[in-house]
């Protein structure tokens, strides 16, 4: 499957953002402060920044990294905090996004180092690469979708750090050389010899930015056209002119009319992709998508609009008979993919992946419930949202930390009523993990007592024994975590969710299934063959990083050896690998249980999807752990 940007960008031009550090000049941040640390001393600055750009119709935004090399910190005294700032850098972009709702992508900013090369200046290459390096590898510690590199004055910089990108990933990259007013680099480079440069290294997209305003960089990128015969795609991202002093203050002069100008011109002649340096603002960002919208090119991206359809009164009444996902249990091989809500007000995103799910063959979308006890959007208000307007069956997850007993059973009733009816019951992590370390957590019940309360509610009473007008219709799932090193406990616990009721089974992510076939042979001598379905939960790792980072940081999830030294011998190619493993344990998987369930990273909901390809007929009927029909 195509990585995002390259599937937007074969759809028509792509408008990025504008200057990060203008914006945190303007808004208080002095000159001669490090804007990179910002990102750790102030990130809601950065995210209020980020989110400005997204609002003003910008879809890639920049992480706050331009300078976040070892270099460039060090006259700051924060060259030991590259990977910090590199990874909040991508984190505030990753925020802004959640917060928004909408589906932008987040490009790890990487600029020059401030050394010349040998042999003009002094530095070594190789100290200049390994330094773009550990830059990188932090950004996609952070979850970036792409990298851009920029303002590079030097031929063989742009050299290193595009060598240095391969060294640690395949994301796609921008390369972006700065052009003094005559046309060429620093060095002398002619943008003909840029340009031939930037192919054979394999960009995927090449272009200019900074130094120079709007006029000027036309006049390079004409050149670059022409020289490339449009065999790559052209970025350019011009500063407001050139900057001018006045009184104590920095300022550009070129209006953001004058950059929708800019915009227009560059889309005409071919240019893929356009943003803005030095000087502009979210004003100019906004200009210039005002007047990529009113172009006549095809399939230039118009902001997704939510249909909200009306329904009969009749068609509210609750509904009857088992869910969709009863109905295929032990009869068809289930998938269900994990979507988390946003963090802000729009929905966007979620329902674009979503989306992007169904068209994959995913039937069933896992909606998660505040997860690590973060806050986000309610997850049941985004099961009625996908149901809606993306028509695909979901699984709410429904935690008993932040109800009490009335406003858990008032909520259950709520979610049968807009036919959110598949459930998996979950105490919910405590809220000692999250942003709200101080609030409350209730657990009048635990996910056993929830459970039951859902099977009461199935046969038409409350928890206190109330008619409640009907039979409600719930599929209930629960959760198990065959990892566990108290696994005596987590057996009685599995075992006491089945007598309760549960229809199914949902194991956090496994890395391999002898885990699994391990913990059900210990289960088995105890109690006899697990009863119900089992969905097996499966997590494709990103990086040798990701992989360390769940292991020993994220509660539930554990690696097996095998899997961790996989994932570091990996190296760039980490995220082939974690789908090569996540595919041959979906494989496996099919004869053991009843189904899977993806748990993506980041909201790489695509990722998900590229799992799936190994499995293009998921009609196959499951078997019971023994190859038994069910």
């Amino acid at each position: 499957m195509a990585h995002p940007f390259l599937e937007r960008l074969s759809r028509g031009p792509i408008l990025c953002d504008g200057a990060m550090g203008t914006q945190l000049y303007e808004r208080g941040v002095p000159l001669d402060a490090c804007f990179d640390e910002v990102n750790l001393s102030n990130p809601s600055l950065v995210v209020e920044i980020h989110r400005d750009y997204i609002l003003a119709g910008a879809e890639i935004i920049e992480t706050n990294s331009f300078g976040a090399n070892r270099f460039k910190l060090e006259p700051h005294g924060f060259s030991h905090l590259v990977r910090q700032i590199n990874r909040q850098a991508a984190r505030n972009a990753r925020e802004a996004r959640e917060i928004t709702g909408q589906p932008v992508l987040i490009a790890g900013s990487i600029g020059p180092t401030g050394r010349t090369l040998a042999p003009i200046g002094t530095t070594p290459p190789e100290v200049v690469r390994d330094a773009y390096r550990e830059q990188i590898s932090a950004l996609l510690e952070g979850g970036v979708d792409l990298l851009i590199i920029e303002t590079i004055f030097q031929l063989e910089e742009m050299r290193q750090a595009v060598l240095a990108a391969w060294d640690v990933c395949d994301l796609p990259i921008v390369a972006q050389m700065t052009f003094a007013s005559d046309g060429r680099t620093i060095h002398g480079h002619t943008p003909e010899e840029v340009i031939h440069t930037l192919m054979e290294l394999g960009v995927t997209v090449a272009g200019v930015n900074c130094s120079v305003g709007p006029r000027p960089t036309l006049e390079v990128l004409k050149h670059m056209l022409s020289e490339s015969g449009g065999a790559i795609p052209l970025a350019g991202q011009p500063n407001a002119g050139w900057p001018r002093h006045l009184g104590n203050r920095v300022i550009f002069t070129a209006s953001p009319d004058y950059f929708a100008d800019y915009a227009r011109e560059a889309i005409t002649l071919g240019v893929s992709v356009v943003g803005g340096c030095c000087g502009t603002t979210p004003a100019h960002i906004q200009a210039m998508r005002k007047a990529l919208d009113v172009l006549e090119i095809p399939d230039i991206r118009r902001p997704a609009v939510i249909e909200v359809r009306t329904r009969r009164p009749r068609e509210l009444l609750a509904a009857e008979g088992p869910t969709r996902l009863a109905q295929k249990l032990g009869k068809e091989f289930v998938v269900s993919v994990e979507i988390d809500p946003p963090k802000g007000l729009n929905p966007h995103k979620a329902l674009a992946g979503a989306q992007l799910l169904k068209g994959a063959g995913v039937e069933f979308i896992n909606v998660a419930d505040s997860p690590m006890a973060r806050v986000r959007m309610s997850a049941l208000a985004l099961c009625a949202l996908i149901q809606q307007h993306v028509e695909v069956e979901t699984i709410l997850h429904f935690t008993t930390r932040d109800r009490n007993l009335m406003g858990l059973q008032s909520d259950l009733i709520g979610a049968h009523a807009l036919g959110v009816r598949n459930i998996i019951a979950l105490t919910g992590d405590p809220p000692t993990l999250g942003n709200y370390p101080q609030a409350t957590a209730v657990y009048d019940v635990d996910s056993i007592g929830l459970v039951k309360i859902i099977k009461q509610f199935n046969q038409g009473m409350d928890a206190g024994g109330a008619s409640i007008g009907q039979m409600a219709s719930f599929t209930v799932a629960v959760a198990c975590d065959p990892t566990r090193p108290n696994l005596d406990e987590e057996i009685e616990r599995l075992h006491r969710k089945i007598e309760a009721g549960a229809d199914l089974v949902m194991t956090q992510p496994v890395f391999a299934l002898s885990v699994w076939t391990d913990f059900l042979r210990s289960y088995e001598e105890r109690y006899g063959p697990i009863p119900v379905p089992v969905l097996l939960g499966i997590l494709p790792l990103q990086s040798h990083r990701h992989a360390e980072f769940l292991h020993n940081e994220v509660p539930g999830i554990t690696l097996t050896e095998e899997a961790r030294e996989r994932m570091r011998l990996a190296g760039p190619d980490g995220r082939r690998e974690g789908v090569r493993m996540a595919q041959e344990l979906l494989l496996e998987a099919r004869e053991a249980v009843h189904g899977i369930y993806i748990m993506p990273s980041f909201g790489r909901y695509e990722v998900a999807a590229e799992v799936l390809e190994i499995l293009p007929d998921r009609r196959l009927l499951a078997a019971v752990p023994g190859g038994q029909p069910s």
